[in-house]
């Protein structure tokens, strides 16, 4: 026998030499593996072996694989074993402990690790019940050492994660440890605050001494383990622990911050702490460390680390470097004085006995010093907490965080400039950009969120102390416009000696623009009409209307500005032509004399700006601009006709702007006129006969738009096609704008005084006439018939005419591309290049906006004409003929814009009086399709997915290209799955689930580890069917193929839209017909339906709750009348047939005794568990059991359920008799 197992230990041995040896091949080191986990799988010597292997004689990594070799024994064999195997292994371990290990600084961390676990592992299946004396054995371990004490603490840290952070023992097992765990915390916190004070002190009395430094770094490393141990419980252990004997706990822990080798984990514990929530009472002691002494230390400790942050580089005298564990204690400093701001918002006003602490003005000062540190790491920690103090109800009000208030107003104008990009030396923050983030990209990213928490605290400021923000912002806006442009290194890449987006002038101007967005709108909102700055706010606007800059980027930041202060212009009228002046001049701005196309895209973006600045004045203030109107009007009417190089985009907005302002006539006739005259050229070309002739015919429109002409240079292509492409989507869009923007007056009397009512529904609601209806309906045949040919245009045989160049054309744009896979788009520095797209993308673009605009115009028509619009005679049948026509050949990009952009509006604003006559007709055939559609393209990808070996290998080394189509075309059929259900959602769900309305701030935090992912179950469906619903209810055939889309997209793979269609509206559409005549086949296949998504989706726990709930909801509502169900279950694997005659009787039997709802829940979840599929990373994965002991808190009931007790045989294993470990 000693033979035998000296052999196979050398074999072992050699082996993993072999797997760990770099130069070993890989078919070497695979056997090498294959004969290690056979043996452990399959050896009887793996006890023996194992603990031959771990002795401490051998080389690390074969310790390591020898206490494997004895977890692997406890995890998988430990149910099979003797009483009497598994107490000498209990033994053996307590052994290894014992004396198995080097000295604390000599032993290798992955064996401390390995061998905690075994104990670990041990632990969860036998204590308390069989191991009681498992807590004194440890505390006896310490004793006899600085290695055993640190082992002893990584036990209990591992259990603790096991049992309460991961969660991965069986109920019961993990209630009881976690019950005892938690009857012993007391003593359990006592004995390792102990152990952490004795190794501090003698680590702090031993380090000055050079002969003892062996020894001072034992117990610092103890001291260490000891807080890594406590950061395990202080999570979730009751607060009466972390916060008894006057927060002992809290303060040891404020004084290790001045310990450079134990602040950083001494730091971390204190941040778990003060980030728990739970009952105000409980967190009250909090409060203590916003004494002197408490801040002090904090103060101090980060100073210290601060000076010590940045050291000179190796490398290089003339750089620096962070030193990472000093700036990650640095990190977790500030993390704890934003915790305990949350803690002070929480208890002040809401617990009696807090008052607002006496120093608070020392916090704020620490709190302001990290906002105003180099990292942007650190200031945007300290953003949350400024804000809630700023917010919250008592404390904004106290002087000190007035004043604070206003110090930030001024540090704002410092921190708002974008400066620290990790790639550049111009700024201190580079330095730590670069330990925070991988590059350029990533800090913008980040500095986006950074910005936009900065902009929420200066809205807060701005409301607390407005006249001192207004202040604060006026000052900057002023200095940096008597400031000279400083382009920086950018004056000498562009020949206009231009500005960069990271020129010194163009961030600050972008800093003080955020600023004046931010604080403006809310001093406006904030200050009554007769305190509001009014001269200081005129003369802030004349100065920056008066400022002049030929650069794009200032003059962007110059138009925002404008709109910032413009709110101020309602006092004073008197300013309205000078604004609109200088936005028309911007609206045609240019660099070059000759106004030169391509235009660069900073010179496009301002015009583009101007525009959108225009439009929204006339939006929000149309009263203030009525009065300039007609010089508005002459402006537009001479813009048009002298500058040839203006957009159709451009000329669109102006139209856009004109008619927000012809609402405020007032007038029906007027605004007719007005609208008839400003339509009438695009109205008579676009209903010529020319016109016409083109829009309903695929192939004239195709030569049209100069689709099917080889192009080979952008500059070859046709003047003539490009001038027709632009005659078209000026047509469109100019329609688009008019349709959404002419609209009644909101007043009744007013509209009625205007002529707008013509009459009242039967329920007394007014019925209004819109002045831009003639114009509409006037435009709308064609519009069918070009909405008719876009859709014949997929047709392969009008595809085989597009032209070589334009072979691309109908595919998605590659910025949709990007926003569909949730890739980033690709940075756009070359801001000064002129704009020069290729043929392909121009008409790509062209298509794809001509597709969209002519459904938005639709989506509009209804909320803006209402009956003047579905009155129209046959509209659905023109619908129909036009937007489903060809719908086959229409690609899944384009069909997501037909459902969202047109029918879903259509379903939101239609009148019920029109859904049989218009939206049935419409929406019956449409879901029809889509069933059928979606079916086959989710069996694509289902098989897709399904593939052999051999064809995945051949996948990989598909060109990027064809695997990147391949993920599109994917995640398209899943966003136009989501697009019909929510279409389906729209028209027959009444409203949504409930959201769960909890403050969890004071809930008992006891319980916390217990959380499972019940708490995402949805709440009891109480939806009904809306008005549409209801209609559709009336037809069998459409409303069955609503059950019948909704329950088989289900088990389609999308997640999300497996939960919303489950949780929303598969009951709500099936309860409306339970009660009448079902075919039982019909039945079963609903059900089934939801089983077959349990074995889709049931490893996801959102997905598994809602599912198993509404497989509930139809067993429960239909088992009794349909006997078939039982047959379904009948069939699932593993099922306990008694349970299930239970569960059955309950149902059937009125007399049987009920259930609450969560046991019925928790009895039929475990009937229908043979169901739930697994995810990949679990089905090949070898199951550990742990066996139930018995029970220690509660005597088992008599009549217990057999549900209950389906596996009453694992607590017999460990015989009452029989000895404990």
């Amino acid at each position: 026998m000693a033979e035998q197992l000296a052999a196979m230990c050398d074999q072992l041995i050699k082996a993993v030499m072999v797997i760990m040896d770099a130069e070993t091949s890989q078919i070497y080191r695979l056997e090498a593996l294959k004969f290690c986990e056979r043996f452990k799988e399959t050896s009887t010597l793996c006890v023996p072996c194992g603990l031959h292997l771990a002795d401490k004689s051998q080389p690390a990594v074969v310790r390591h694989f020898g206490l494997q070799i004895l977890e692997h024994v406890i995890k998988f064999r430990w149910n099979n074993m003797q009483q009497q195997e598994k107490v000498q292994l209990k033994e053996c371990a307590m052994q290894l402990l014992t004396t198995g290990t080097h000295s604390i600084l000599e032993e290798e961390s992955h064996v401390k690790d390995a061998l905690s676990r075994i104990v670990v592992e041990m632990i969860k299946r036998e204590w308390p019940q069989h191991w009681p004396d498992m807590l004194k054995e440890m505390e006896t371990l310490c004793s006899q050492g600085e290695a055993q004490t640190e082992l002893v603490m990584l036990i209990l840290l591992r259990l603790a994660e096991d049992v309460i952070t991961f969660q991965t023992l069986p109920t019961q097992r993990r209630r009881d440890i976690q019950q005892t765990l938690t009857q012993n915390m007391d003593s359990i916190f006592s004995f390792i605050l102990a152990i952490l004070h004795i190794n501090v002190e003698d680590y702090r009395r031993l380090k000055e001494e050079p002969v003892h430094e062996v020894k001072a770094k034992a117990h610092c490393r103890v001291a260490v383990a000891t807080l890594n141990t406590l950061a395990g419980y202080i999570d979730w252990v009751s607060l009466v622990h972390i916060t008894s004997r006057n927060c002992q706990l809290l303060e040891m822990l404020c004084l290790l911050l001045s310990e450079p080798e134990l602040q950083l984990e001494a730091s971390e514990c204190l941040l778990i702490a003060l980030s728990r929530k739970g009952k105000l009472e409980e967190r009250r002691p909090f409060m203590l460390l916003f004494n002197d002494v408490a801040i002090q230390y904090i103060l101090s400790a980060a100073q210290s680390a601060d000076n010590l942050a940045i050291c000179p580089n190796s490398s290089s005298s003339q750089t620096v470097e962070v030193v990472e564990r000093r700036y990650i204690f640095l990190k977790r400093l500030c993390q704890v004085l934003c915790a305990l701001g949350f803690q002070l918002c929480s208890l002040v006003g809401s617990c009696p006995e807090v008052e607002v602490p006496a120093n608070l003005s020392k916090y704020t000062e620490a709190l302001l010093a990290f906002t105003t540190h180099s990292s942007q790491f650190l200031k945007s920690c300290t953003m949350m907490t400024w804000g809630s103090l700023f917010r919250h109800e008592i404390l904004s009000k106290v002087p000190v965080v007035l004043e604070m208030a206003v110090k930030l107003l001024k540090v704002s104008t410092t921190n708002l400039v974008k400066t620290g990009f990790p790639s550049r030396q111009d700024s201190p923050s580079c330095v730590y950009s670069r330990m925070d983030f991988d590059g350029d990209e990533d800090f913008s990213s980040s500095f986006s969120v950074y910005r936009a928490q900065q902009g929420e605290v200066l809205r807060t400021i701005s409301r607390i102390v407005p006249v001192e923000a207004f202040q604060t912002a006026a000052e900057w806006l002023q200095f940096q416009i008597a400031a000279p442009v400083d382009p920086g290194d950018a004056s000498s890449k562009t020949a206009e000696g231009l500005c960069s987006l990271t020129s010194p002038c163009v961030l600050q101007w972008d800093a003080v623009t955020v600023f004046m967005e931010c604080v403006m709108h809310q001093i406006f909102k904030s200050l009554d009409d007769e305190k509001l700055p009014r001269d200081q706010s005129m003369e802030l606007l004349q100065a920056v209307l008066n400022y002049e800059t030929r650069d794009p980027l200032i003059l962007s930041c110059v138009l925002s500005n404008i709109s910032a202060l413009f709110p101020f212009v309602t006092h004073r009228p008197e300013f309205v032509p000078q604004v609109l002046y200088k936005l028309f001049k911007a609206v045609t701005f240019h660099i070059d004399s000759e106004n030169k196309l391509p235009r660069s895209r900073a010179v496009k973006n301002v015009r583009r700006h101007a525009c959108s600045a225009i439009i929204k004045i006339c939006r929000d203030y149309p009263q203030f601009i009525l009065p300039c109107f007609d010089m508005f009007y002459n402006h537009v009417k001479e813009l048009f006709s002298s500058d040839a190089t203006l957009t159709f985009l451009e000329k669109c907005s102006q139209i856009e702007a004109l008619v927000l302002i012809s609402n405020q006539f007032k007038d029906f006739e007027k605004q007719k006129a007005f609208l008839d005259e400003l339509m009438t050229s695009t109205i008579t070309q676009w209903t010529s006969e020319e016109m016409t002739s083109v829009l309903w015919d695929p192939v004239k429109f195709l030569l049209f738009v100069g689709a099917d002409t080889v192009v080979t240079e952008a500059k070859d292509e046709g003047d003539a096609a490009g001038h027709n492409r632009g005659e078209l989507s000026f047509s469109l869009n100019a329609m688009l704008a008019v349709v959404k923007r002419a609209r009644w007056p909101a007043d009744l009397e007013e509209a009625r005084a205007g002529g707008f009512v013509v009459g009242y529904t039967p329920a007394g609601a007014p019925i209004y006439r819109n002045p831009c209806a003639a114009q509409f309906l006037a435009f709308l045949p064609n519009l069918l018939a070009l909405i008719r040919t876009q859709n014949s245009l997929f047709i392969p045989e009008n595809v085989a005419r597009l032209s070589e160049t334009f072979s691309r054309a109908y595919d998605v744009i590659d910025g949709d591309k990007f926003i569909i896979l949730g890739l980033p788009q690709p940075s756009q520095d070359n801001y000064d290049a002129p704009v020069n797209k290729s043929p392909l993308d121009r008409m790509q673009g062209f298509f794809t906006s001509l597709f969209e605009n002519c459904f938005h115009i639709l989506g509009n028509a209804g909320p803006a004409l209402m009956q003047e619009f579905y009155t129209v005679e046959r509209l659905a049948e023109g619908i129909i003929g036009s937007a489903f026509a060809s719908l086959d050949h229409v690609p899944d990009h384009r069909l997501r814009s037909v459902i969202r952009l047109f029918l879903k509006q259509l379903v939101l604003s239609c009148p019920p009086e029109y859904h049989e006559s218009l939206l049935r007709p419409l929406l019956g055939p449409l879901f029809t399709y889509m069933l059928q559609r979606l079916n086959v393209k989710w069996q694509v990808i289902n098989q897709r997915s399904s593939v052999n070996g051999e064809e995945e290998e051949e996948q990989v080394i598909q060109e990027d290209r064809a695997v990147t189509q391949e993920m599109l075309e994917e995640q398209l059929v899943r966003l136009l799955t989501r697009e019909v259900l929510d279409l389906l959602n729209v028209s027959c769900i009444s409203r949504k689930v409930p959201e769960a309305a909890a403050n969890k701030e004071e809930n008992d935090e006891e319980d916390v580890a217990m959380e499972s992912v019940q708490a995402a179950s949805s709440p009891q469906p109480m939806e009904e069917l809306t008005e549409l619903g209801k209609c559709l209810l009336k037809h069998e055939d459409v409303y069955m193929s609503l059950l019948t889309l909704s329950f088989t997209s289900l088990s389609w793979k999308d997640t999300t839209n497996c939960h919303r269609t489950a949780s929303m509206v598969c009951w709500n559409l099936l309860r409306q017909v339970v009660g009448g005549n079902l075919l039982p086949e019909a039945v079963t296949w609903f059900y089934t339906s939801v089983l077959r998504a349990l074995q889709v989706h049931g490893q996801h726990d959102t997905c598994n709750v809602t599912l198993c709930n509404l497989a509930m909801l139809i067993y429960d509502n239909l088992r009794p009348r349909y006997i078939e169900l039982r047959t379904v279950m009948t069939q699932i694997p593993n099922i306990n047939m008694e349970a299930l005659d239970h569960y059955d009787q309950r149902l059937v039997d009125p007399n049987a005794q009920k259930f609450g709802e969560k046991k019925r829940k928790d009895q039929f979840k475990k009937l229908i568990a043979g169901t739930v599929g697994k995810a990949l990373c679990q089905q090949f994965r070898k199951e550990v059991h742990i066996r139930n002991l018995p029970s220690l808190f509660k005597k088992p009931k008599p009549d217990k359920d057999i549900v209950e007790t389906e596996q009453l045989g694992l607590a017999a294993l460990f015989n009452a008799k029989n000895d404990g470990l």
